[in-house]
């Protein structure tokens, strides 16, 4: 039975819903549609809504003067977080592992569509704008790692970094939180996955290329389009189409094993590009791939309206349509086992789509598994001290 806190959040994302699609017709007035969204240009959120923990509710509004037009655009800013643990256990039992690495919080590559943006809300921050553009990253990261390996009893299993936020995103060219965790990973031969969308992975083929002849590391790019205009309007500061193309073809090149990852599928709007996106992937060199359909959870389901309606008001009613049609009459439904795929006849349909595209491509089904025996801990603090002697 559902709770009443998902039956409130569901009728005020109804409310909303209904509001945006209803006013479809004044959406070049200045009223929130484009005209209002062109002052964020290079963003992807179209608005900077309070979080749901907040006890207020804010949002930007024109007072009928053109207000909005005069505000700022928002600036990256990024904030030293002094963790006290780098690896983050999880039990879900629908994915792959039970440990990731996180280097950095909020993503400035901006993806309207992003299931990580509602964890800024637990920094008392909004998913939308200030996701995007209050940044933080992990000092030390590289040290953090070191001391947790180090522990005695420390249990080896393949590390997954790339799940919330991408470890690649701009910001790693200066800060290389990533490089620091991929040295240590190295160091010590233990086994680890990457998902991003950037071609700033091809920096670390010196690292990586290494592990993967020891069967250590695997890569997955993110392609959600392979149209250029729609990937910036959607992922307004990631790497091109072409640019993640490119990057399979790099890291597939230097021996390791490369996913093309068609993620999210969305549908009515990139669910046509499937088997497209699949056979470019399979020609630049990827060895495996997988597929995620929209997931829009918390304040991830009303700014990603906010942009459809915005940006594509024609399709603005199918879209939600059919994903309701695969999350049990919801816009998002969490259950363990179906959030990733969805249910009901569209999503069936995505899921064979995928399954006779992998089949004709012969990519395998089963993917090859990386290796744990080679793990050799990094010493603690101690032991460096005493090895000088």
């Amino acid at each position: 039975m559902a709770s009443s806190a998902a039956i409130k959040s569901e009728k005020a994302a109804a409310a909303l819903e209904s509001g945006a699609l209803s006013g479809l017709g004044h959406r070049d007035r200045g009223e929130g549609g484009l005209a209002a969204y062109e002052r964020r240009r290079g963003r992807g959120a179209p608005s900077n809504r309070s979080g749901r923990f907040e006890r207020e509710f804010r949002i930007d509004a024109d007072d009928g003067w053109g207000s909005l037009e005069a505000l700022q655009n928002f600036r990256t800013s990024v904030q030293v977080e002094r963790a006290r643990t780098i690896i983050t256990r999880n039990e879900s039992p629908d994915i792959a592992f039970d440990r990731s690495i996180n280097p950095y919080r909020g993503c400035e590559h901006g993806c309207v569509y992003c299931f990580a943006r509602p964890t800024h809300a637990y920094m008392g921050l909004s998913p939308g704008l200030d996701f995007e553009t209050k940044l933080f990253v992990k000092e030390g990261a590289g040290a953090l790692l070191e001391r947790e390996l180090s522990k005695p009893g420390y249990v080896v299993k393949p590390i997954a970094i790339g799940t919330n936020t991408d470890p690649y995103q701009p910001i790693e060219r200066n800060h290389r939180a990533m490089r620091e965790i991929l040295e240590v990973l190295s160091a010590c031969n233990h086994p680890v996955t990457i998902v991003t969308k950037s071609a700033l992975v091809q920096r670390d083929i010196d690292l990586l290329a290494p592990m993967a002849e020891k069967g250590l590391a695997k890569v997955g790019v993110s392609v959600t389009t392979l149209d250029p205009k729609l990937a910036r309007l959607m992922e307004p500061r990631a790497a091109t189409p072409e640019k993640r193309l490119e990057t399979i073809e790099a890291l597939s090149n230097a021996g390791i094993p490369t996913a093309v990852m068609v993620a999210p599928v969305i549908p009515a709007l990139t669910d046509a590009e499937l088997e497209t996106i699949l056979t470019r992937g399979h020609a630049r060199g990827a060895t495996s791939a997988g597929y995620i359909l929209l997931r829009l959870p918390n304040e991830v389901r009303d700014l990603f309206i906010e942009w459809l309606v915005a940006h594509y008001p024609d399709k603005a009613r199918h879209v939600l349509s059919l994903v309701r049609d695969s999350r049990d009459g919801k816009l998002y439904d969490s259950s363990f086992g179906t959030r990733m795929s969805g249910t009901g006849p569209y999503a069936y349909m995505i899921g064979r789509r995928f399954d006779i595209a992998v089949e004709r491509l012969g990519f395998p089904k089963a993917r090859a598994k990386l290796r744990t025996d080679l793990f050799r801990a990094p010493l603690a603090e101690g032991a460096k001290q005493l090895a000088l002697f």
